[in-house]
């Protein structure tokens, strides 16, 4: 039977994301579901886009766009939220990139980019559905349905979402708002559960919602 693998907010943290797909010990007819938020904040920016974009070449992943990255998509072509992005973790992915060198400008970012990362980035889904369920980043806007959601609020919204029924069929599997443990209602389960802020890295394995987690 093809399982479903919805993974939370990596960060960064190369460490917990390689022993939690260990733990899954995914098979190649299995689908990954990424919800986004690979990078900032943490670590091994570089190296954990890395292992996604290796992983997607033995099997099929599925990656949504985070808050995180569409921070960094609008800093690296306009620079203009340079406060905004560099006060949300933004500058470890900038020293990631750069490596020992010195920041100067956004465009010196984007430059050091390779192809292969650009088309990570730029390949970004908003959301995903699958018979049973809507993966998305953040949430959405409750009793709005997919085709007029907005995309702010895919990669932003928080308690809107999270204390509202969506009024959608299908439930509604998110990350980007931290919780002590999985939070598990009867339309929706958000597996963010604060790897980079001292927690663990968590997925659930679907349609049997099975928790999976890294405690590294």
């Amino acid at each position: 039977m093809k399982r479903t693998f919805a993974i939370g907010d990596i960060h960064g943290r190369l460490d917990q994301l390689e022993d939690l797909v260990a733990r899954i010990e995914p098979r190649k007819e299995d689908n990954l579901v990424f919800l986004g938020d690979y990078i900032d904040r943490g670590p091994r920016i570089v190296e954990t886009v890395d292992y996604l974009i290796d992983l997607a070449a033995e099997m099929p992943c599925v990656f949504l766009r985070g808050n995180h990255e569409d921070m960094f998509l609008e800093f690296l072509e306009f620079g203009t939220n340079r406060s905004l992005y560099f006060a949300n973790g933004g500058m470890k992915t900038v020293e990631s990139y750069l490596g020992s060198e010195s920041f100067v400008s956004h465009t010196q970012v984007a430059h050091a980019l390779s192809r292969k990362h650009r088309d990570f980035y730029a390949g970004l889904k908003w959301y995903y559905e699958d018979r049973y369920y809507i993966y998305v980043h953040a949430g959405i806007k409750p009793g709005v349905p997919m085709f007029r959601q907005e995309r702010r609020d895919l990669v932003w919204i928080r308690d809107d979402f999270i204390f509202s029924p969506t009024g959608l069929s299908k439930k509604v599997v998110f990350g980007h708002t931290p919780f002590a443990r999985p939070f598990v209602k009867e339309d929706k389960i958000g597996v963010d559960t604060g790897a980079i802020y001292g927690g663990v890295l968590t997925a659930v394995q679907l349609p049997e919602e099975i928790f999976i987690q890294s405690h590294r």
